[in-house]
């Protein structure tokens, strides 16, 4: 697509000859159709460098999806013609319905058949796509179904966490049975022979990047894409080092904190469609973010509607069949040990973040908030006792006490996640104390007794399930928990809300009741308050998480802290 400048006076486009003349003029003033024109001396440089050579094709479709364009500082109208209004009207049409393929042995619901007719319009055109919708609105099948309508001799390589691995073995070999499929994975892997499905996780492709790069595949999907949202990490570079005509993410949170997550998963889908991250941040993130431009977020939409797919839980006629979703806030009161260390360790602390500047006093800061949440879950944690009484210490392990109590009088079942290994360690042990059933997923847990693990729960052989949220916050499927708990608060709402639907998700055929513990008077009641505004606002502005905290004023610091009585 090539571009040039192209002035004109008054209504009259200039000349070749007069464009020259205009290029040469070293004065303010030049003679132009008989009469003197005063010339902006930015125009005599454009009538210079009026050849602007070409647009790269990705740039040419982002300037037709979106309207607009800066060229050379300005902003541009574009109207596509041809065929390249032809790629933006078949991107942007009401997608063409697409039949179940053959061998599917599942009923694809209205919207994951959407899905799939989307996902074959953006392969099929060399594109790609990311599938982002609510957790636990079938993207594994969805996504199975692709493989087969596709119906390529190339295999399909699959990239996920090491957790979810029994998972798409599981549905593979239910929804599509006789597929081939194999994990490459562990001792004594290989690529002989390979078709069909090939799983591999995060960590073997950033060691055996090389080998998956020589293979041949006809798909390459990232599932829990967000694990690659960080472009220069040695995941990112490892995914985007394999060849494929079409390239696949998965992910129910296409941002976690910043809209440069968003970039770099587009950027490995469709290279170079957002142009340079620098150019990203400067053109659309910064000012969809800080809220400076109302358009912004309209304009960024309209460029990426056609790759990212979103649908929600909530949509209408998306999954009606879905049992409600009750969500409650459990206030808890301090105990007297616990309110002495937190305002002792609030003194001292910004006693110390006062006289210090720089990347040392965010780390301070960093270090204060991680504290203080310790202190709130548990003394013990915060003090790294060896062999700790617990009992009468924390409100909220009494209150969680007094919770479990009622689910397992019922009958229940209850996912309990908590940001740290420590407090779960600590719960695991208290539950042992009084004899109730449970057991523990974090992020050491072995493939092979995380799988067990999930079937034991889903059994009903041990109603209280203990997870670290960000290694059980994705992938699972715990539909048979009709309560979750939030012991302690994370800084992103769509994490807390990615970890609820382990049980909030189809199959699910009971109520769900999310009870979310926060200590009044502390740092987690008023990020709670953040919280819940930042909710309203997810779908278009997501700020930078902890890390926004560390740039707060010492005053505004110490108000976010310090320890208030409840009213």
């Amino acid at each position: 697509m090539e571009f040039r400048w192209q002035l004109a006076l008054g209504d009259d486009p200039l000349t070749e000859e007069e464009m020259d003349t205009l290029a040469e003029a070293h004065r303010p003033v030049v003679r132009l159709r008989d009469e003197w024109v005063l010339v902006d001396p930015e125009l005599v440089r454009r009538a210079r460098r009026r050849d602007l050579g070409l647009l790269d094709p990705v740039d040419a479709l982002s300037l037709a999806l979106t309207g607009q364009g800066e060229i050379d500082g300005e902003q541009i109208d574009v109207v596509p013609t041809g065929t390249l209004a032809r790629l933006r009207d078949r991107l942007t049409a009401e997608l063409a319905p697409v039949a179940p393929p053959a061998g599917l042995h599942a009923t694809l619901r209205d919207y994951q058949l959407r899905g799939l007719a989307w996902l074959d319009l953006m392969t099929s055109l060399g594109l790609g796509g990311v599938l982002a919708d609510d957790m636990g609105l079938g993207k594994t099948v969805t996504l199975i179904a692709l493989h087969l309508h596709r119906d390529r001799a190339a295999p399909t390589l699959v990239v996920c966490p090491a957790s979810l691995l029994g998972n798409w073995q599981r549905e593979i070999e239910r929804f599509a049975p006789g597929l081939p499929v194999r994990r490459y994975h562990g001792a004594g892997r290989s690529l002989d022979g390979t078709g069909g499905f090939v799983l591999t996780t995060y960590g073997t492709l950033r060691t055996s990047a090389p080998a998956l790069a020589a293979h041949e595949w006809g798909l390459v999907v990232a599932d829990e894409a967000q694990h690659a949202n960080n472009p220069r990490s040695a995941t990112a570079r490892a995914l985007r080092s394999l060849p494929s005509p079409a390239r696949v993410a998965l992910t129910g949170t296409p941002v976690e904190n910043n809209l440069s997550e968003l970039w770099a998963l587009l950027d490995w889908t469709t290279p170079g469609l957002l142009g340079p991250l620098k150019t990203f941040r400067a053109r659309h993130a910064r000012a969809v973010e800080t809220g400076q431009d109302q358009q912004a977020a309209q304009r960024l939409a309209r460029l990426v509607r056609p790759f990212l797919l979103r649908r929600k839980k909530t949509d209408p006629g998306i999954a009606p069949e879905l049992p409600r979703k009750t969500e409650t806030d459990h206030p808890v009161p301090l105990g007297r040990e616990q309110a002495a260390l937190y305002q002792a360790v609030v003194r001292e602390a910004l006693l110390r973040i006062e006289q210090t500047e720089g990347i040392a006093r965010r780390g301070l800061v960093m270090k204060l908030l991680s504290a203080l949440k310790q202190i709130c879950n548990h003394p013990a944690q915060y003090l790294k006792e060896a062999a700790p009484g617990l009992t009468v210490r924390s409100g909220k392990l009494e209150l969680l006490d007094e919770l479990l109590d009622v689910i397992l009088a019922e009958g229940g079942a209850v996912l309990v996640f908590t940001q740290y290994v420590q407090m779960a360690r600590l719960i695991e042990r208290h539950l042992t104390r009084r004899d109730i059933p449970t057991q523990l997923l974090h992020g050491g847990t072995p493939v092979a007794a995380r799988e067990a693990m999930v079937d034991r729960f889903q059994r009903g052989d041990a109603p209280v399930f203990l997870l670290s949220l960000k290694a059980a916050g994705t992938g699972l499927n715990l539909t048979r928990a009709g309560h979750v708990v939030h012991y302690d608060r994370w800084w992103n709402p769509a994490v807390e809300e990615q970890a609820t639907d382990r049980a909030h998700r189809i199959g699910q055929t009971q109520p769900v009741q999310v009870h979310r513990l926060i200590t009044e008077g502390t740092v987690e009641e008023r990020i709670d308050d953040l919280l819940s505004a930042k909710r309203a606002l997810a779908d278009t502005v997501l700020a930078s998480g902890e890390a926004a905290l560390t740039e707060l004023t010492d005053a505004e610091l110490a108000d976010l802290v310090s320890l208030r009585r409840p009213a």
